[in-house]
């Protein structure tokens, strides 16, 4: 019951943190400058002084259609009414904003525009986060066996230069290197995009090879982002619990060393990697901004890119209610697998 009642608190608790977080972001983009009106409305004065207006007249002309403009485009936007009510138009008429038409795209809405997008930004997200684990723990695992031996300086010394890279420098590496830009080097991937143009339709053999083929340095940039904080964070859990006190004591009792280790330190040692599982589920699903606009790869990381840069608040905030709400779920996913995996957790109220 002190389990149960722990994850109804927990799940409670994300309704305000919700609220929260997009009530400042909401706010933010009414009160900020450069809006989507102000944006308009330097188009339209740059019309103006191409024209060529010069007298007195034209220009208080100007300035009237100016003003009534500015107040066309807020009643457009919704940025006429008091805050508050622009706040809850957005959540709960307009859905967290899903059903808003895109400012730059109007003929779309904000979902539509998500929607098109998720799939393939979960290609790119479980297909790094399922390669990442499967690398990082049996890695980690291999240098916590063979502490201070040859493999573990040789696997730390690839792990740190991977984790001292950042990822889009690495992007523009494997892009030179393998890509035929600079000449010398291979040409052996493309240098973007996620498919290949076909003259006819492709068998599904034939599609998932060329997809393979496109998405092999992408996700190459996007596992190194993870890669040593996992593999260290793996390895040092599992040398804590091997040092452990209780360790000894089942050796002392007459258990073989493997079994100390695999039947008991390998369990603790993947809390603090279990723990932090549900967390990434956010990144599979909205992708990076960097490694997309380097690939030129249309997933949700470049499109939230692109709502920033041109101030299409309308995608922008129902991307962000979107992340905010995988973000909060991940973190009770977390939960709940802290307590399977360490039944001994006191959940009860002090």
């Amino acid at each position: 019951m002190d389990r149960l009642a722990y994850l109804v608190r927990r799940m409670l608790l994300v309704i305000p943190t919700f609220i929260g977080i997009t009530i400042v972001c909401f706010s933010l983009t009414r009160f900020l400058p450069g809006g989507p009106v102000e944006i308009r409305m330097m188009r339209l004065k740059g019309l103006g002084a191409q024209s060529g207006e010069t007298s007195g007249s034209s220009s208080a002309s100007a300035s009237n259609v100016s003003e009534e403009y500015k107040k066309q485009l807020e009643a457009q936007f919704g940025f006429d009414k008091p805050i508050y009510e622009q706040y809850w138009d957005w959540l709960v008429v307009k859905r967290m904003g899903m059903q808003l038409p895109s400012y730059d795209y109007p003929n779309k809405t904000a979902w539509q525009l998500i929607k098109s997008r998720i799939p393939i930004s979960l290609w790119f997200g479980l297909a790094s986060f399922i390669l990442t684990y499967m690398i990082c723990i049996p890695l980690g695992i291999a240098k916590a066996l063979k502490h201070r031996q040859t493999f573990d300086a040789a696997s730390s010394l690839v792990v740190f230069i991977a984790y001292a890279i950042p990822a889009f420098a690495l992007a523009m590496l494997l892009k030179m290197f393998f890509c035929g830009t600079v000449e010398g080097f291979a040409d052996i991937f493309p240098l973007g995009g996620i498919s290949s143009d076909f003259d006819v339709e492709p068998s599904t053999w034939t599609w998932f090879w060329d997809r393979a083929w496109h998405m092999a340095m992408p996700i190459c940039c996007y596992v190194a982002g993870s890669f040593a904080m996992l593999t260290i964070l793996m390895k040092n859990s599992l040398l804590d619990q091997i040092s452990a006190d209780y360790i000894r004591t089942v050796i002392a009792k007459g258990a073989t060393r493997r079994r100390a280790i695999w039947g008991h330190a390998f369990r603790n040692a993947l809390i603090p990697v279990a723990t932090g599982l549900g967390g990434i589920i956010g990144l599979i699903f909205v992708g990076s901004i960097i490694i997309e606009t380097i690939f030129e790869i249309p997933g949700m990381g470049r499109l939230s890119w692109d709502a920033l840069i041109g101030r299409d608040y309308a995608v922008f905030l129902a991307l962000l209610a979107l992340t905010a709400s995988f973000q909060l779920v991940g973190n009770l996913i977390s939960d709940v697998l802290y307590m399977i995996i360490d039944p001994r957790i006191d959940f009860s109220k002090k």
